[in-house]
């Protein structure tokens, strides 16, 4: 046997001289196995009765002959005569052995030579995935030993087709040519006109391909690997081929045989290490017997021995110097690819083999190219180099391999925890992990920064994979250390020492407010994170021996920790922004319950304590007054704990009666609304302390209220003060909780009529008295019976809206900026909640309260003055500029809303549109929803409205040029880039947005036509002539035979100009006309042509007549990509012509006319009337979507060509584009005449 073949430059020769090659042992004891018997000139193998049993029921009878032998090779057993042709096989035929005609009992048996292009071969086997591989490659095997050549043949035509290529590798191709000039005649045979192969086509039976691909290889390297890899022509076939294709230029053989390459150089790994391990194992044996004595040594097994291990050594050094040749063949050559996937597979298997087989990758030779693709432009092969590193750090013995790696490429590892895909992101933070663990002295405390930072990402997975780091490099318990005690002696918790870090890192980071993101970053990963008694017993207790006390500033920042986990613990949400809301599993729901009833249990007995000692503290008592909301209530009763209710709900009182911050006041607010759900049995106790707190409440309300009513203008700061705060508890304590008894409108009302007159009231107190109005509205309202209410609260309700609405108004219009923001507040909320939706139910249909056209007014004018304004004020504080900008955006959602409820019309959004572009970075996303949902409502308002935007800009452009536009100006420009903004804003469909666009092609005329005679210049061009190039932006959109349709009505309104088109002045008209005339012409000026399509001769189709001929046709258009328009055509053959419009994302033109039409076929087609020549009908007129107020704005029509309304006979008309069931003409509601 000949082994150990060098691979120094090239392959060895591949046609070598086929010697019979015996096999080998490789260290194991052959004597007993039969496993791994096989066939010469001289024996037949015997199968035993189940196999042979096995064999006959799967069999494949062939109905030619099997050719004959050829001389030279391995005798070829006869096969028997055909019988009769049993059904047809499935895929796991290939391979079963045949019956040998005459010889011993049982018969023999041989194989296929090679599948016959009728059967089913390696790759249809291996795309079904139906069967066993190892069963299959067992039957190549066994072929392959009968007659290497056509089975070799067999697995070269595999790799061919799994390249998606459909030539035939033949047996003289084989033997008379090289590999490169088969794979050059495969590349000639190659179909690339699609681009797709199986490895990226899309589909369950491609994905499974995939991975049977990989496993095939795998497999079939395992089977061999005692025998036939070794017989220096299979695998140098194999190798050579796969080299060969690895460097073509068709991407599917690149990338093919690149992924059959590394997967082979995987196995061959395997087989390395199995040889390592036979050869440890025969050296021991060796080691053992030559140390016995003289006279119980056997000479003979210390050679058989040592001949073993000299065979296992010779099979390592040949599997070795295959990785080496396929490695630098192979891998250098395609690690750098401009194929990605390409790329990400060598970054994944070049890991494989360094865990696998340390001893020869783990070397920076190998190490150097993982590091340099970390810098890939793309995302996945950057993780596939992460991917394949992390379980080299991981393994402690690997570390030293690995210094000169780190050394090297550390800062780029660093940084890639900062990656833009958040997949490498955090594979990068698990890498430092891991570096973190294994190698602690190689970070430093700059490269640990980068990662802490990472627990406040927007990212979960990020943020919980740098809260692991946390707890590696700072959150450890020391077992070493001593557990505390407090001063009355109680132990201290072991986390005791984590918690003081954890609020110290909080306090330095500096993110006061973000304490629910590191908190979500940390609670699944670190068990200290609910860990309530140890964090309330460093609030409540006192310090002990050695021990510092908290300062203010740390017991702030601990206590919002606290409040933050018992948030997540008792609900499991994310902070907002760290992803969707899930569907939390079973397992999650339970830990929840259990955690929700552990820190109910808890909280119970030290909540009270807490308040009582931090009830002077504003920020403090804001946040421990939360936790009751996640309590688990019925554990009040369940467990007795009636008095620590009580102790709670005089603490709350308390706090009320003693606060006036508006985040204390709502806590405790929304701390009552929960103890009083009907739900529990601590409601009557809980109710009653309600009430006492209201009552007291509402009798300082009073009081101050007398007081500054009778001072009047003469009030001083006192009276002010004592009114105002009694207002904060009542407007915190409104919105949760019904006060309507308490006949507040009456004093409100009259705050805010004084405050309409200019009189003295201050405006928090008119804000306050605003919201209460709402509020008390709101309720009244819950409070009517839906289908019997009381008359004469419905009556007094109507009432208070109607009066409460009108001083609202006056307020908006008012010089009390605070005053008037609250009115506009309140007026959108109250048009919201006393909609027409009202009318639905006819008992409440008279609360509808709807705008008139003044009071729509008056919101687009504050929207104007209040939001769209830029921020001259540079000495205004960084934080007052975002709040300011949180509340204009509120007042621009407010406003939205009645635009997308349909509350007032599109058209008042207008002013709005118009500001997209400028004021994007604020505003973009609430414009971009509102303009999108007007157009859900109304498709063609919407697009008239964008035109009134854009006109309005248009003026204001013309207006700071003195009546002229200058297109080169940047006011221009920012126009044309609005109007682009719009255009991209319709989508790809243009059939839906048919009628909308040609509605805004009519508004654009007519307003850059209208004057069409210029008053300064009487030759010059109309004034607004330039707004056609804005228009421009839209033709686009436009279908073909739509812009036919709009040409003609731009030239009949230029058709009343009396002087020529001529100059620099007239180039929007020329462009804009230009725009209308691409992928169409007009039949004025231009004589309809035929574009033919010519092909080859060899290839030119035959003429077809009739419907065949239209869709012969229709193919050939489409293959060529020619847009064809005949002079005259049956309506059939153009229902079936191909259609050169802009795909949109639900199909073509065509698509529809096949597909979404036959939606509205819901009444008989009516067959045309015969025509004797061309006829026009309207394509667009008047519809219902359209307001009234629009109809009758011009004389002037807009009218098409009816290319589908052509002489037919005997055929039904088939339905057209925007055909309605009703009518025979295709009609378009879009232009107004």
């Amino acid at each position: 046997m000949q082994v150990g073949v060098e691979y120094p430059s090239g392959m060895p020769a591949l046609r070598s001289a086929r010697a019979q090659i015996p096999q080998a042992n490789y260290g194991i004891d052959m004597s007993e196995s039969t496993e791994n018997i096989t066939m010469d000139d001289t024996e037949e193998f015997i199968p035993d009765q189940h196999e042979l049993d096995v064999a006959l029921d799967n069999m494949e009878f062939e109905d030619t002959p099997q050719p004959p032998a050829k001389r030279g090779r391995k005798r070829q057993i006869k096969a028997p005569p055909p019988p009769p042709p049993p059904p047809p096989a499935g895929p796991e035929m290939v391979g079963v052995r045949k019956p040998r005609r005459g010889g011993r009992q049982g018969g023999g048996t041989r194989l296929r030579p090679l599948v016959v292009e009728d059967g089913i071969t390696l790759f249809d086997i291996v795309k079904s995935g139906r069967s066993a591989l190892q069963a299959v490659i067992d039957d190549w095997i066994e072929r392959y030993n009968n007659d290497r050549d056509p089975a070799l043949l067999e697995l070269m035509q595999f790799f061919i087709r799994s390249s998606g290529c459909k030539g035939t590798i033949t047996m003289e191709m084989q033997e008379h040519m090289q590999h490169a000039q088969i794979i050059r005649r495969m590349t000639e045979e190659f179909d690339e006109d699609s681009g797709d192969y199986p490895l990226i086509m899309s589909g369950p039976v491609w994905k499974k391909f995939r991975a049977n691909f990989c496993e095939f290889v795998s497999v079939l390297v395992r089977q061999c690997q005692y025998s036939i890899i070794y017989d220096q022509y299979l695998m140098d076939n194999v190798i050579s081929l796969l080299t060969g294709l690895s460097d073509s230029q068709v991407r599917a053989f690149r990338h093919t045989s690149t992924l059959a390459v590394m997967k082979l150089m995987t196995a061959l790994v395997d087989v390395a290490l199995n040889l390592s391990v036979n050869k440890d194992f025969t050296q021991r044996q060796y080691e053992a017997e030559r140390q016995k004595s003289q006279s119980k040594r056997a000479t003979e097994r210390l050679e058989v021995l040592m001949q073993k291990r000299k065979e296992l050594e010779e099979q390592t050094e040949e599997i070795r110097n295959m990785l080496n040749y396929m490695f630098k063949s192979v891998f250098v050559h395609r690690y750098r690819d401009t194929l990605p996937d390409i790329r990400s597979i060598c970054m994944g298997e070049i890991g494989i083999w360094m865990k696998k087989y340390p001893n020869m990758f783990l070397d920076d030779g190998y190490l150097k190219y993982i590091g340099w693709t970390l810098h890939d432009k793309v995302g996945d092969t950057r993780l596939k180099c992460l991917q394949s590193l992390l379980p080299l750090y991981q393994t402690e013995e690997l570390g030293p391999k690995m210094e000169l790696f780190t050394s090297k490429f550390k800062d780029r590892i660093v940084s890639m925890t900062l990656d833009k895909e958040y997949d490498v992101a955090v594979q990068g933070v698990k890498l430092i992990i891991a570096i973190q663990r294994n190698h602690k002295d190689i970070l430093s405390d700059k490269d640990c920064e980068h990662v802490y930072e990472l627990v406040y990402s927007s990212h979960r997975a990020v943020a919980q994979t740098a809260g692991e780091f946390l707890n590696v490099k700072l959150f450890t318990i020391d077992d070493d250390t001593p557990l505390a005690k407090s001063k009355r002696g109680k132990k201290r918790s072991p986390n005791t020492p984590l918690i003081r870090d954890l609020v110290q890192f909080f306090i330095e980071s500096e993110l006061h407010e973000h304490g629910a993101y590191l908190v979500d970053s940390l609670i699944d990963n670190n068990p200290m994170m609910k860990d309530w008694e140890c964090m309330t017993d460093l609030l409540l207790e006192e310090p002990g021996k050695g021990e510092e006390a908290l300062e203010d500033k740390i017991e702030t920042s601990l206590i919002e920790i606290v409040v933050c986990t018992v948030r997540q613990s008792a609900t499991g949400e994310p902070p907002v922004g760290r992803g969707p809301n899930r569907k939390l599993s079973t397992k999650e729901q339970r830990q929840i319950i259990d955690d929700k009833v552990k820190l109910t249990e808890h909280f119970i007995q030290t909540l009270p304590a807490l308040l009582a000692k931090y009830i002077q503290d504003e920020e403090k008592i804001a946040n421990l007054m939360t936790i009751p909301q996640y309590f688990e209530l019925e554990i009040y009763t369940t467990s007795r704990q009636e008095k620590c209710l009580e102790n709670l709900l005089k603490l709350i009182h308390e706090i009320v009666l003693r606060h006036t911050n508006t985040e204390v006041l709502e806590a405790c607010a929304k701390t009552y609304e929960l103890l009083c759900s009907d739900e529990y049995a601590i409601k009557g106790k809980c109710e009653v302390a309600r009430a006492t707190l209201l009552d007291q409440l509402m009798e300082k309300f009073r009081e101050a209220y007398q007081a500054f009513i009778e001072e009047g203008e003469e009030a001083d700061d006192e009276e002010e003060f004592a009114l105002l705060t009694s207002m904060n508890r009542i407007t915190s304590f409104i919105d949760c909780h019904d006060m309507t008894a308490y006949n507040l409108w009456e004093p409100l009302m009259t705050l805010i009529k004084a405050a309409s007159d200019d009189k003295h009231v201050p405006d928090p107190i008119v804000c306050k008295s605003i919201r209460c109005c709402v509020n008390l509205l709101t309720w009244s309202l819950a409070n009517l019976d839906n289908h019997n209410p009381d008359k004469n609260a419905l009556k007094q309700l109507k009432r208070n809206l109607n009066e409460f609405m009108s001083l609202c108004r006056l307020l908006i219009t008012s010089a009390r900026d605070a005053a008037e923001e609250e009115a506009f507040l309140a007026v959108c909320d109250l048009l919201i909640i006393f909609s027409k939706q009202l009318a639905n139910n006819a008992v409440l249909a008279a609360l509808s309260y709807e705008p008139d056209v003044n009071l729509s007014g008056q919101l687009t004018g504050f929207i104007e003055c209040k939001v769209f304004i830029d921020d001259e004020d540079e000495d205004q504080d960084e934080h007052q500029k975002i709040e300011e900008l949180h509340k204009r955006r509120n007042f621009l959602a407010s406003f939205s809303k009645l635009v997308v409820y349909n509350i007032v019309s599109i058209r008042n959004a207008a002013d709005v549109f118009k500001h997209y572009c400028r004021f994007y970075n604020d505003y973009g996303d609430i414009i971009k929803t509102a303009l999108g949902k007007s157009r859900e409502i109304n498709k063609v308002t919407c697009a008239r409205t964008l035109a009134v935007s854009l006109t309005s800009v248009f003026k204001e452009v013309q207006a700071e040029h003195g009546g002229r536009i200058n297109r080169g100006s940047e006011g221009f420009g920012a126009l044309k880039e609005l109007a682009r903004r719009f255009s991209m804003s319709f989508g790809l469909d243009l059939v839906r947005n048919r009628e909308a666009i040609a509605s805004l092609h009519r508004e654009g005329i007519i307003f850059a036509l209208n004057p069409l005679e210029n008053p300064e210049e009487p030759r010059g061009p109309p004034p607004n002539i330039a707004f056609l190039e804005i228009m421009c932006e839209f033709s686009n959109k436009l279908m073909k035979q739509d812009k036919k349709t709009v040409l003609q009505y731009l030239e009949k309104h230029m058709s009343r100009a009396t002087h020529l088109m001529r100059g620099e002045e007239w180039s929007p008209y020329v462009t804009y006309k230009n725009s209308l005339l691409h992928h169409g012409t007009h039949a004025s000026e231009f004589e309809p042509t035929v574009q033919k399509h010519r092909e080859p001769k060899e290839h030119k189709p035959r003429r077809a007549r009739g419907k065949r001929k239209a869709e012969q046709e229709q193919g050939a258009g489409d293959a060529a990509d020619v847009v064809a328009q005949p002079t005259r055509q049956s309506k059939r053959v153009r229902a079936t012509a191909p259609a050169d419009e802009e795909e949109s994302e639900q199909g073509s033109e065509r698509d529809f006319e096949t597909g979404k039409a036959s939606q509205l076929r819901k009444e008989p087609r009516r067959k045309a009337k015969p025509s004797a020549g061309k006829k026009t009908t309207r394509l667009w007129e008047n519809s219902s979507e359209v307001d009234e107020e629009d109809a009758g704005e011009d004389e002037d029509e807009m009218h098409i060509e009816d290319e589908d309304e052509m002489h037919i006979e005997d055929e039904e008309e088939e339905d057209g584009f925007l055909q309605t069931p009703t009518r025979g003409r295709s009609r378009v509601s879009a232009f107004a005449s």
